[in-house]
């Protein structure tokens, strides 16, 4: 026993500034043995107790600077990230859920360059449980870009299966991506007890079933309450050779007074500023979420962009148009300037007709009593579903005008 009990608590350093331990385990978090402090000498500590040991790794990423944990893992039910952090200091901002399955994950933004100058998860003889102590320290700039980095290893991640050479789908099938806004540590916006990543997902689930009672083909970028990558949210639908990709929210937007539901289509250019501002946010959600975005290529996206501007872009516009006609039709309600258009991550595909909708603002009252509503959501998802089945046959009549 006391091995194993020395065994939990080392750390073993791994490539690109990563620190992992191998066991497996699953624990609960205790809110009054769990704290962040600053100390003397640019040192802050992060604290948390634990129900019991659990296997982690801990790693820094650049561009903002963050300090990630992952851990297999942990049941954050009690604390909240003010209990944490009740005032911003050298650690700016935290917060903390489920990643990917198996997986949660604590993100902290750094104020200043910081990395670890002691790791430790202690674990208690007689009780069994644990306190994950991780104590910072301040560096300079260039030795924290040094240390930062996501280790290469396969068993903490997971991701899809290599995509293969695809050729076209000529089997008659229509397949609809849908995809859940947020999820996971990624709550999206949260308003008087209610997560858009709930209610997003419930939606999805109750769209996907209407869409395959009419025999359509429906895969979901997520089915569980997990964090997904912006990227691979897209690529999921390409692996897919989905039809369509829409992504469903109901974000909170103070800016213009937003409520009502609002239908977006891909531009470098946002339609307006509050449109902009939104979709700020919704691309910041791989930074929240403590994603390594080392590597994203610009260049790219624009000739994404480019590429979505010639054949797919109409199509896109085409089906913003027949769901917001949709739903108008049902009693919306609709927002005053339904048809909106910005540079939004998850639109970025250069082959398959895309939109995001924002079903309601959890922002607007009317909007978060809607979306709460059961029966109002069902009547939405129907709406949804005709609509959905319209652009299908109007697409497909319009095939051979697009071929000559």
């Amino acid at each position: 026993m006391q091995a194993i009990l020395k065994l939990l608590a080392v750390i073993m350093i791994t490539a690109q500034g990563a620190y992992a331990q191998s066991l497996s385990a699953l624990a609960r978090v205790d809110p009054e043995q769990s704290k962040i402090e600053e100390g003397w000498f640019g040192k802050t500590s992060l604290t948390l107790g634990l129900s019991q040991g659990v296997p982690f790794r801990v790693f820094l990423l650049n561009d903002p600077a963050r300090l990630v944990v992952d851990f297999r893992e942990v049941d954050w039910t009690g604390l909240s990230g003010e209990d944490l952090l009740p005032e911003p200091g050298a650690i700016s901002d935290i917060r903390f859920g489920s990643f990917q399955p198996g997986w949660s994950r604590l993100v902290a933004d750094l104020a200043e360059p910081m990395i670890p100058d002691q790791i430790a998860m202690p674990v208690d003889q007689n009780s069994g449980t644990a306190r994950l102590e991780i104590i910072l320290k301040e560096v300079s700039q260039d030795r924290f870009a040094k240390a930062a980095g996501v280790a290469v290893d396969p068993s903490w991640t997971m991701s899809l299966a290599p995509r293969k050479p695809m050729t076209k789908r000529d089997d008659g099938r229509f397949v609809v991506a849908l995809d859940p806004g947020h999820g996971g540590i990624d709550p999206g916006a949260q308003t008087d007890g209610v997560d858009e990543k709930d209610l997003m997902l419930r939606f999805a689930l109750s769209l996907s079933e209407t869409l395959q009672r009419s025999g359509v083909d429906v895969v979901l970028t997520r089915s569980e309450d997990v964090f997904v990558a912006l990227e691979t949210r897209v690529a999921i639908a390409h692996q897919a050779q989905a039809d369509m990709f829409i992504s469903l929210h109901a974000d909170s937007l103070t800016q213009g007074g937003a409520k009502g539901a609002t239908v977006y289509t891909l531009s470098d250019e946002a339609s307006d500023a509050a449109t902009a501002h939104l979709a700020a946010r919704h691309n910041r959600a791989d930074i929240i979420a403590g994603v390594d975005l080392t590597g994203s290529d610009d260049q790219v996206a624009s000739i994404l962009l480019d590429l979505a501007r010639q054949e797919t872009e109409p199509r896109s516009t085409a089906l913003a148009q027949v769901l917001s006609k949709g739903m108008a039709a049902a009693g919306g309600p609709m927002n005053s300037r339904p048809l909106r258009r910005a540079g939004f991550s998850v639109l970025k595909s250069a082959d398959i007709p895309s939109v995001l909708v924002e079903i309601g603002f959890l922002s607007s009252k009317r909007d978060l009593n809607n979306l709460r509503d059961p029966i109002w959501r069902a009547v939405m998802v129907n709406a949804m579903a005709d609509a959905i089945l319209a652009w299908r046959d109007q697409d497909e009549a319009r095939k051979p005008l697009i071929r000559q």
